[in-house]
């Protein structure tokens, strides 16, 4: 039953950042990308210790767009067009790198007290070749402008794309699908060919798919054209992501994507040598160019 409903199955690589955990399973060894997702990170869940909380220094990116969805907890965006932004579980910031920009996410300072939560999934999506040095923007929706679809003891919000009949608001650069599926004890949702590629990712509790056991923290790629039923029995969190598939191959260097190598050196040395704005309101700190990155493409 494997080989008829999954083409890949990919094992995370877990970093402890010392307080949470990340679980990173894109870009992989075996697979680059779903649709235009380039990167897929679950952040947590963890409860850190009071007085403390996350502290992003200033970073840049170019020629993709990040995503970032949270389950709890919250973060302060701050980015070099001068955005300050509070995302909250449930809704979505969309931030579009294009041909440059920088960034940094800070637990907000009302949370540190107590000890901030933090859960989600951070995403980053590769842009179309004719679109990765537009111009840097940044967009936040909130969870109430979000459709939301209820199946048999299931409900599913529309992060971004279009499935089961709605729409998100959320701005796509290419053919996007992205959902937010929490299953109730014995809930069910269709998972129809609404794209090219597709993903599924278990990230709390239990699912199946047609029977067929889905591992927590683990993505699987669906074969395409598949037709199948997600299922819990006693409750699971379930992100199904994808799109169409991308028109060349991408290379990933730290938090630089591209379709050209040359760029992405280019990018390193402006960063190097601080040709990158900082965020107007975080500029005393930032994170240096690493010798070596974690995030790669491969080979």
């Amino acid at each position: 039953m494997t080989e008829e409903f999954i083409l890949q199955t990919l094992v995370p690589t877990t970093h402890d950042l010392g307080g949470f955990k990340v679980h990173r399973t894109l870009p992989h060894r075996e697979r680059t990308t779903i649709g235009p997702f380039i990167f897929f990170d679950q952040m947590g869940p963890a409860r850190l210790a009071a007085g403390n909380g996350i502290d992003v220094r200033p970073h840049p990116h170019i020629n993709l767009a990040t995503v970032t969805y949270l389950f709890a907890g919250a973060i302060d965006h701050r980015d070099s067009l001068g955005t300050f932004q509070t995302i909250e579980p449930g809704a979505v910031n969309l931030m579009t790198a294009g041909r440059g920009i920088t960034h940094s996410e800070r637990s907000p300072a009302a949370v540190r007290p107590q000890g901030p939560e933090l859960s989600g999934i951070q995403t980053w999506l590769a842009l179309p070749s004719a679109k990765e040095e537009i111009d840097p923007a940044f967009e936040h929706v909130g969870r109430e402008a979000l459709p939301t679809i209820e199946g048999a003891n299931a409900r599913a919000r529309v992060v971004m794309g279009s499935l089961w009949g709605e729409t998100s608001p959320v701005t796509c650069h290419s053919h996007t699908i992205y959902a937010d599926i929490h299953l109730a004890e014995g809930g069910a949702m269709p998972i129809d060919a609404e794209a090219e590629e597709r993903g599924l990712y278990v990230a709390e509790g239990e699912a199946s798919l047609d029977g067929l056991r889905l591992e927590p923290m683990t993505l699987y790629v669906l074969r395409p054209g598949i037709r199948a039923t997600l299922r819990s029995e006693t409750g699971g969190h379930v992100m199904l992501c994808g799109g169409a598939a991308l028109d060349g191959p991408r290379h990933v260097w730290w938090n630089f994507v591209s379709s050209d190598r040359e760029r992405i050196r280019q990018a390193r040395h402006d960063w190097k040598e601080g040709r990158f704005a900082l965020p107007p309101d975080d500029d005393g700190e930032f994170i240096p160019l690493p010798e070596v990155p974690k995030t790669v493409s491969y080979p």
